[in-house]
Order: structure tokens, then C-alpha cells, then sequence
């Protein structure tokens, strides 16, 4: 048996867009079940994420500190942001964050791990890159606002992650996965077995 996630798609007999905002918004669906009944889902559209398990030549990970209202907690975080337009190639998106976020560029990207975050409510989708070979960017850095003018950056060996994340200390769905992910990948076929930085995203459909 392949254990592997597949397309599928129910009947959907209505649907409704109750909240439209900045960049998600809100759907209800009318949705046939298998005994030909109706539920009604609702859950949040999303425009998609990209992620950056930065991993610097001291094997330390470089990580935010950000204010997430929703949970009412500071987080640490590895950078992350939005797939601003449709269709638009995620290493882009995600070099873009790696250099607004640390002012950091680097030279040997690959795919770590695609996730849904919350698939039972929200049909976001992340890919979450490592980057490797880390230099600093020249020139003026990204003016920040809001939450991220508070920011704070530090650089933090994996093994520490991984202690804090089994430890219930650090809760950030992507540095979760990324710090969890890259150490399986270090323990099974290695990280130059990952896959390429423009690997096909089924979830995110893009083109070079």
C-alpha cells in the first residue's frame, strides 16, 4: 500500500463567500457526503505561504521573534510570508521574504517539506524551503511596519530547536516542521537527496 495523498473532489452543491478581506476570506460550501447527505463547510480561503529554514555554517537556524495577536503570544519564527500573486513562483516569494525579514540572501536553495496547515478549516498552503550558503545583503534593509518593527532575529543551533519543539516551548507551525523535517532528511537519505528549489507544487501551481 502507498501511503500518499491524492486529489479528490466532492460535490459541492452551493457556495458562498460570507467575508472578503485584505488577503483571505471566508467560504461556505454545501457539500454531498458519501450517503448523498448536505454539511455545510466553511473555512478560510488563503493565497498560500512560503517558508525559510535558513541554516547558516555553524548549523544554527535563523529565527524571528514576532507578536501574533490570534494566540496572544510573541513566537519564534523562521521567515515566512504570502504568495502575493497568483501563480507567482514560490523560491521567488520566499528569497524576497529571506531578504525583507534578516537582510540575509543565499546560494543553495531546495525544497524541505509542502503542508497544509490546517486542512480542517483553512486551505493554506506552505512550502517550506532550506537555504543554505547564507551571506548578508548589501544595501538599505526593508522598512518594516506594525508587528514586525518589533522583531527581534537571533541565529540558534538546530539542536536547541529541537529540544524547545519537544519540549512544548516553541509552537510556530513552520519551525515545527522545518527544524523537524531537516533533521529526518539529515537521518534518512541526506539533504543533497531534497528536492530542487522549483519542484512542482500541485497545491500552489507556478511557472519558472
Amino acid at each position: 500500500m502507498s501511503i500518499k495523498d491524492t486529489a479528490e473532489e466532492w460535490e459541492v452543491r452551493a457556495t458562498d463567500t460570507p467575508f472578503t478581506g485584505n488577503k483571505t476570506s471566508v467560504r461556505t460550501d454545501d457539500v454531498v457526503m458519501p450517503d448523498g447527505s448536505v454539511a455545510r463547510r466553511d473555512y478560510q480561503v488563503h493565497p498560500g505561504s512560503v517558508a525559510v529554514l535558513a541554516l547558516d555554517g555553524q548549523d544554527r537556524v535563523l529565527v524571528l521573534r514576532q507578536y501574533r495577536h490570534p494566540v496572544r503570544q510573541k513566537l519564534w519564527e523562521i521567515p515566512a510570508g504570502l504568495l502575493d500573486v497568483p501563480g507567482e513562483n514560490p523560491l521567488h516569494a520566499a528569497q524576497r521574504e529571506l531578504y525583507e525579514e534578516a537582510h540575509v540572501k543565499a546560494e543553495d536553495w531546495r525544497v524541505l517539506t509542502d503542508v497544509y496547515t490546517t486542512p480542517g478549516g483553512c486551505d493554506e498552503a506552505v512550502r517550506i524551503f532550506l537555504a543554505r550558503d547564507l551571506s548578508e545583503v548589501e544595501g538599505d534593509r526593508f522598512v518594516v511596519e506594525h508587528e514586525e518593527a518589533d522583531m527581534e532575529l537571533a541565529r540558534v543551533p538546530v539542536d536547541e530547536l529541537v529540544r524547545g519543539v519537544l519540549a512544548g516551548e516553541l509552537h510556530n507551525n513552520c519551525l515545527v516542521v522545518g527544524v523537524l523535517s531537516l533533521v529526518a532528511a539529515r537521518h534518512g537519505d541526506g539533504l543533497e537527496a531534497l528536492r530542487p528549489a522549483q519542484a512542482p507544487w500541485p497545491a500552489r501551481p507556478f511557472e519558472d
